[in-house]
Formats: structure tokens, C-alpha cells, sequence
């Protein structure tokens, strides 16, 4: 299902000017905060009525001003997962999945066990919101509106709520729920982190305007992208499969760009991973290095540069298609003499890459 979204909204002080297109997966909404993210969901939901546009998903027109149409929520099957659970605090965890169900036909393959078992939500049925952890509640909600036979699920700062740990029980249930259910996920964060494991396309929003809209590796490793994203954010997506669990606590893992080694990713050798390198953690050389402590040496080549308004510099590498960014300084980038097309080594030490970038490929 792809969703088409185009439409002019003017606030006091913000005048919103948007269109993307979002294919299937989960396309993620980023920006600053007041950038518009959260004004796009309400316009698809229904909640806001556009001053002028065309919202239409797989076909289906929810909104179109010139028409005169706009369906109403209730009739655009539309599920809505807020930063708060919301959910009935004098229902059970069972009735308040049911209870979207009541209202919505059951979609092929989204069947009441199959979402309580892939969310491992079982042990909590009989509870109620009261007595779940901030994890357990949006679990919870995350069933509740999947279970409501959406066509579209939409997430506005799904874990904004939540501390370091909750987000981290609560980000491979939403990359089973990426993977494993046939459906279209428009996802708001301001967290570099979840978009770069969550995202399957990105929509980058600045001041109520599509800056940039792409897959989520193309625009995460575009140097141009980099000043929307955050420098300290700025950082590449790189796919590998785990290829051995060694028994020094390290995991071998192989990539398209070459073989690396990381402190123990949870995962059976086979498996297929994503993960997120910052450009701050890469180091070049163009000259293979020796008895150093890092493990990690990628052959890679300059594809592009980008010098700053500062002393920084941040450059694009590639290997056999796969995509990195180094940022360094504009001097080390003149003292290396880097240019498009040049071969250079990128260093990258095991443990710079956090756990909470390693996550299950998209």
C-alpha cells in the first residue's frame, strides 16, 4: 500500500507546504521539534482538515479539498498509536485489545493470538493498565490498534515516554511488527536512533517543508542530509549477517564492505542485521594501518565531501554498495589529500558501535 500525501495547512507563524510519497514499510517523519510531524499524522487521521491537498491511501481518498471530501476517522480505518498508551484503565489488557475488535473485521493474519503472541503480551491479559510498566502499556496499545484492522498504523513519538530501558524492550517488538505484518507504519521520532533501526524510508520535514524523502539508507548516508539530521546524529545504515559468535564476547560479522567485529550482537549466525555507524566514530587513512588496537578496516572510496561553515568535514565512503560517513576535520581532509574516487582505509573500533544501533534488518 503506498500513501500519497499533499496538502497546505497555515498556523500562526508556521505555513505547512507537504507532499511525499510513503511505499510500504515504515516511512519515518523526522525533524526539529515544530517542524510540522505531528500536523501530518492529524491530517491523515482526519484530525486536522487541511486548508487545501489530497490525502489518498492505496487508492482510497481520505481527503480532498477541491472534491470536497474528507472522511471522517472512524471511516478511514486508521490506527493511531499516541506517546501515551491511552488505554481504558477499568479494562483488562484482553478487553482493551478486543476492543478495537469489536468494531473492525479481522485482517488475514492478524488474528487475536498471533499479535498477543508476537508482542508477548500472554502473561498480561487478565491485568489492568494500572499495574504494567510504560513498555508493557504501549505493547499493549501497539495490539489494541493493530488489532483494530487498520489499513494504516500511524506512530507519533511512540516511545517518547519511555526511559533508555523501556525503549529498549519495546524496539524489537516494533521491528517484529515491521517485519512480520503487511502493514504501512508512518512513524514520527525526533530519535535518530529508532528512525535509522525502524525506518525502511525517510521524510525529512523542516519548518513545515519536505527538505528530503528517499530509502532510509540513501538519505541516512547523504552528507547534504547530514545539517537536518543532526552532525552528532549524522551516521550510515550498513547491513550484515552474522557469521560467528566468538568466544572472547565478540561477534564476526560480514558485510558487503568487509568483515567486523562487535561486542555480542543477541542473535543466531545467519541472521541478517542493520547497523548504524556514526560518522564521529570513523577514522581514515589512506594508507592501510598497522598494530593498532582497532578492529575493524574497511577498504572503502571517497564519493563525496562535504566541508562545513566550521572546521569539520564530512565524507562519503563506498565498498561493493555499501555506504559510510566519516566525519573529520576539514585540515586532516586537506592533509589527506582526499578527493572523490581516492582509496582509503575506514577504522572503526568494536565497541563504538552501542548496542542500540545493532537491530534486526528492515
Amino acid at each position: 500500500m503506498t500513501l500519497s500525501v499533499a496538502f497546505r495547512h497555515r498556523f500562526p507563524g508556521l505555513a505547512l507546504d507537504i507532499a511525499f510519497e510513503a511505499p510500504p514499510g515504515v516511512t519515518a517523519l523526522f525533524g526539529r521539534s515544530g517542524a510540522g510531524k505531528t500536523t501530518v499524522v492529524q491530517a491523515v487521521a482526519g484530525l486536522l482538515r487541511p486548508d487545501h491537498g489530497r490525502i489518498a491511501a492505496d487508492g482510497t481518498v481520505l481527503t480532498d479539498t477541491d472534491a470536497r471530501i474528507f472522511l471522517p476517522p472512524h471511516l478511514r480505518r486508521i490506527g493511531y498509536v499516541f506517546q501515551d498508551a491511552r488505554l481504558f484503565p477499568h479494562l483488562t489488557v484482553r478487553q482493551n485489545l478486543l476492543y478495537g475488535r469489536w468494531f473492525a473485521p479481522e485482517r488475514d493474519g492478524v488474528s487475536f493470538d498471533r499479535i498477543v503472541g508476537m508482542l508477548d503480551i500472554g502473561p498480561l491479559l487478565h491485568r489492568r493498565p494500572g499495574a504494567l510498566s510504560g513498555g508493557e502499556r504501549q505493547r499493549v496499545a501497539l495490539g489494541r490498534a493493530i488489532l483494530s484492522s487498520p489499513r494504516l498504523l500511524l506512530m507519533d513519538e511512540p516511545l517518547a515516554a519511555l526511559d533508555e530501558g523501556r525503549k529498549a524492550e519495546v524496539l524489537p517488538y516494533l521491528e517484529r511488527l515491521r517485519d512480520e505484518v503487511a502493514l504501512p507504519i508512518l512513524y514520527v521520532s525526533h530519535s535518530m536512533a529508532e528512525v535509522a533501526r525502524l525506518a525502511t524510508t525517510v521524510v525529512l520535514i523542516e519548518r513545515g517543508r519536505v527538505t528530503a524523502a528517499g530509502p532510509a539508507p540513501a538519505i541516512l548516508s547523504d552528507p547534504s542530509a547530514a545539517p537536518a539530521l543532526g552532525l552528532r546524529e549524522a551516521g550510515a545504515i550498513l547491513t550484515a549477517r552474522i557469521a560467528a559468535q566468538e568466544e572472547d564476547g565478540l561477534t564476526r560479522l560480514d558485510s558487503a564492505a568487509g568483515t567486523l567485529w562487535l561486542p555480542r550482537v543477541a542473535a543466531h549466525p545467519g541472521a541478517t542485521v542493520r547497523l548504524r555507524i556514526l560518522a564521529q566514530d570513523v577514522m581514515l587513512s589512506t594508507r592501510r594501518p598497522e598494530a593498532i588496537s582497532a578492529l575493524n578496516i574497511l577498504a572503502m572510496t571517497v564519493t563525496d565531501i562535504r566541508i562545513g561553515d566550521g572546521p569539520g568535514a564530512l565524507v562519503q565512503l563506498q565498498a561493493h554498495g555499501e555506504t559510510i560517513l566519516a566525519r573529520i576535520t576539514r585540515r586532516s581532509a586537506l592533509a589527506l589529500g582526499l578527493a572523490p574516487g581516492l582509496p582509503v582505509f575506514a577504522v572503526l573500533k568494536a565497541v563504538s558501535v552501542a548496542q542500540e544501533n545493532v537491530g534486526a534488518r528492515g
